[in-house]
């Protein structure tokens, strides 16, 4: 999230496409509709549903699932053709002038470098033209044929009205009033933020559907505005958390990489990941990755963590290959895993193909499961009939269920959607044997490591050598655990004029003293200032209004509690705000403050020539995205890996994602429009989130049966009526459900053919107090986004038959 929920309010139109907050975020669903009631805000819904967003919206447009691109890449032909850009923001803060390479293309659905044998780019002509001292050339009369603007507009003039409603489904006229609303924020004193959420980003190109929402925003000078950005919705309690700490198999915490197999040494390492800036007066503030990255290293490993042996670089993992959950379960099926511990995840419940995976996981040794609940995973190897079809004495995997708190019954920080840390406290204390996720795991790794000291093995220093100083080191407190992730001066640090800001063992004020000579520590720069020598910020609880929602005394945002990432775009060149109403910061002639925290050097004077977006080595936001994301700098519409389209929409010989994430024994298991014709997407309903609170009681009494929703027209079609029993089916297996035959599911017409689509919620399973359903993940493809590789959920192909 760019802004935040509350920050939502001062929008002037909110775009919601690729989530359905008024269903899976219905308390932070109250800021748009107090736009609607502050701002008189329009609030559109472009989903493939009729959904509960779309119930109390201004505007519905339908879309068919998985051509979210195609429209977005038609929103910015819009803007640039009918001149609906904010000039002066694109001018001075987006990479419009700087110049591309002479050797950058693109044609027929690939750019430049492809290699069709790897299925991978050559990026080298993904970059800019350089002047002697290797800075980008520009033009700021944006005459150049190949400054970024220019190749955008005629990139994106394939992307017609009238092409873009053939592939996605929406009726012109709708998509030209979406298009048409958008651009009446193009103006300095209007905003439009968008909201999405997992309808974007489950599908082969979703980082790239993201990538285009973006650029309108740019286009329109939505992005560091109050009441613009935009903004991911997250899901239950910690998703933001854990991805702040490295969940991804190839991040470290902080967002920076995990090593790779080729940087074998930390020089290597350092100088590929703290990049050089492409304007001389730009301050590119990953400058501070060693800074970050040895502060880490200090937390991980101490006082083993020297100088001399580069901060234990050695004992830090290389990658190789990719270990997402994709390949890891490709591996998995091959017999190439001897155990897996899943911890807070259901796989055989969130993994796609669950059949697949299913088997994957009888190929196990021992599989450890960490949940406060009874899951499907932890059950896999049971016969279940129909809902788990299976021979308990063929599988050998041996099972460990070890049950652990939940949320409710432990102290802790949640980090939601906002980037806000909140501290909670134990409401009770967890049932029967149930330990909390600190114990299970501080308790695993004591006794691994006690096993290393008297038996050896194989590289034992990284686990012999970790750091572990908790009062009780198997069951390390969250205070303990919250006060490391800030970080502590490992000795007195002292700033630019010589003040002493942190003495030795006291907690570090903010990121900013953060040293690359082993006299910090801190498991996550960006949690740095969370808890400090005054306190826990996190569960401090003043929600004293600064101005335009900001409430900075109300927990603490990272990074260095800023509530609104890139505000200093929200003045131009010279200090001004672009709207006078909506002043979040301002030069007070010494430094920079305001209503919040300045996303700036807080002593960079207007009209220094410093961007705003200093986390970018241009200083400016991304219009051509470079090498950054691996399937193009300009995003593209690949039809799903399942289409009912068979032709290419935009006269290529490229139908599908070059790069996307897909294995070669997974590619049989696709399905063909003849055998499976309708469109299939899945998605969450209030009562049941997830596969959670479909084991509480209540739950389950508003919404015990699992159902699918059809269309009023396939369903006159198969002769199905409301509460008939329903078979939907994929090549992967099949599902069984009651039919909700519904008016929000409209016939499409989709380059010259009609289509109907399906919608299935992703709740039942065979466990917990609903009727017993099937795993809709039965259905879907194992495909993945080219770049975080995940999984297609949101666009497949199904046959429907009356049971």
């Amino acid at each position: 999230m760019t802004n935040n929920w509350v920050d939502i309010k001062n929008a002037n139109v909110v775009l919601i496409m690729g989530g359905n907050p008024a269903e899976a975020h219905p308390v932070g669903f109250k800021w748009v509709m107090e736009a609607k009631t502050r701002n008189a805000a329009q609030v559109m819904v472009v989903d493939p549903r009729f959904n509960r967003s779309a119930a109390v919206a201004d505007f519905y447009a339908p879309i068919r699932a998985g051509s979210d691109a195609a429209f977005m890449l038609g929103v910015i032909n819009y803007l640039l053709t009918h001149d609906k850009i904010q000039h002066e923001y694109v001018k001075a803060y987006t990479n419009a002038a700087l110049i591309v390479r002479e050797d950058f293309q693109f044609h027929e659905g690939l750019f430049s470098g492809y290699d069709t044998a790897t299925r991978s780019y050559n990026t080298t002509s993904w970059d800019y033209e350089r002047d002697e001292q290797g800075f980008a050339k520009q033009d700021p009369t944006f005459q150049h044929p190949r400054c970024v603007l220019n190749l955008l507009r005629n990139y994106t003039s394939r992307y017609t009205p009238e092409l873009v409603s053939q592939i996605t489904g929406t009726p012109e006229k709708d998509f030209l009033h979406v298009c048409e609303t958008l651009a009446s924020t193009s103006v300095p004193d209007r905003t439009s933020t968008f909201l999405f959420a997992l309808g974007w980003t489950h599908h082969t190109n979703g980082s790239q559907i993201i990538r285009a929402a973006s650029m309108v925003q740019m286009l329109l000078g939505n992005v560091g505005m109050p009441g613009g950005g935009l903004n991911a919705l997250r899901g239950h309690s910690n998703i933001q958390g854990y991805t702040d700490l490295g969940l991804l198999s190839t991040r470290l915490p902080g967002y920076m990489n995990l090593p790779k197999d080729s940087q074998q040494t930390l020089d290597a390492y350092l100088q590929a990941v703290t990049p050089k800036a492409d304007e001389p007066k730009e301050v590119n503030y990953w400058h501070n990755a060693p800074k970050f990255f040895v502060s880490l290293m200090k937390t991980l490993w101490g006082n083993h963590a020297t100088d001399s042996n580069n901060w234990g670089y050695d004992w830090l993992p290389k990658w190789d290959r990719s270990y997402d959950m994709l390949a890891y379960f490709e591996r998995m099926q091959q017999g190439k895993v001897n155990g897996y511990i899943a911890q807070g995840f259901n796989p055989l419940a969130a993994m796609p193909d669950k059949n697949r995976m299913r088997d994957g996981l009888a190929k196990l040794r021992f599989l450890v499961t960490i949940d406060p609940l009874d899951t499907e995973t932890s059950n896999f190897w049971q016969n279940e009939g129909v809902y788990n079809d299976v021979r308990p004495e063929d599988i050998q995997t041996e099972v460990f269920r070890l049950p652990s708190s939940c949320f409710a019954e432990e102290n802790g920080s949640v980090v939601n959607s906002a980037r806000w840390l909140q501290w909670h406290y134990a409401g009770t204390q967890p049932p029967g044997e149930a330990w909390n996720d600190g114990r299970i795991l501080g308790t695993i790794f004591t006794k691994l490591r006690d096993l290393y000291a008297k038996e050896g093995g194989v590289c034992p220093e990284p686990v012999l050598n970790m750091q572990w100083n908790y009062q009780d080191p198997e069951d390390p407190m969250p205070e303990e655990v919250a006060k490391e992730a800030n970080g502590y001066a490992l000795a007195d640090i002292q700033d630019a004029t010589g003040k002493v800001v942190a003495r030795k063992g006291e907690l570090l004020p903010d990121f900013s003293v953060l040293k690359d000579d082993g006299t910090t520590a801190s498991y996550c720069w960006v949690f740095a200032g969370s808890w400090t020598e005054a306190g826990n910020q996190m569960a401090r609880r003043d929600n004293t209004d600064t101005g335009l929602g900001n409430t900075p005394g109300w927990a603490w945002a990272w990074p260095a509690n800023r509530r609104l990432l890139y505000n200093r775009a929200s003045l131009d060149p010279q200090g001004r705000p672009w709207d006078p109403r909506r002043k979040i910061i301002e030069w007070n002639g010494q430094r920079w403050g305001g209503a919040d925290v300045p996303d700036y050097p807080l002593t960079s004077p207007p009209g220094s020539g410093v961007g705003p977006f200093i986390m970018q080595s241009e200083g400016v936001s991304r219009l051509f995205a470079g090498a950054s994301l691996v399937d193009g700098p300009f995003p593209e519409h690949y039809e799903p890996t399942e289409s009912p389209v068979l032709a290419p929409a935009l006269g290529s010989k490229v139908r599908h994602n070059p790069v996307a994430r897909q294995f070669a024994d997974e590619i049989p298991r696709m399905g063909n429009p003849s055998e499976f014709p309708y469109v299939a997407t899945t998605y969450s309903i209030t009562e049941l989130f997830r596969h959670w609170t479909k084991h509480s009681h209540l739950n389950a009494i508003m919404q015990p049966e699992q159902f699918v929703e059809i269309g009023e027209r396939l369903a006159g079609k198969l002769g199905v009526s409301a509460g008939d029993t329903v078979r939907v089916s994929s090549r992967r297996g099949y599902i069984e459900a009651k039919a909700v035959v519904t008016k929000r599911l409209k016939r499409l017409n989709v380059m010259g053919q009609e289509v109907d689509q399906v919608g299935v919620p992703c709740h039942w399973g065979f466990k917990g107090a609903t009727r017993k359903g099937f795993l809709a993940n039965t259905l879907t493809p194992a495909m993945g986004d080219a770049n975080s590789q995940t999984p297609e959920f949101k666009a497949f192909l199904v046959n429907v038959e009356k049971v």
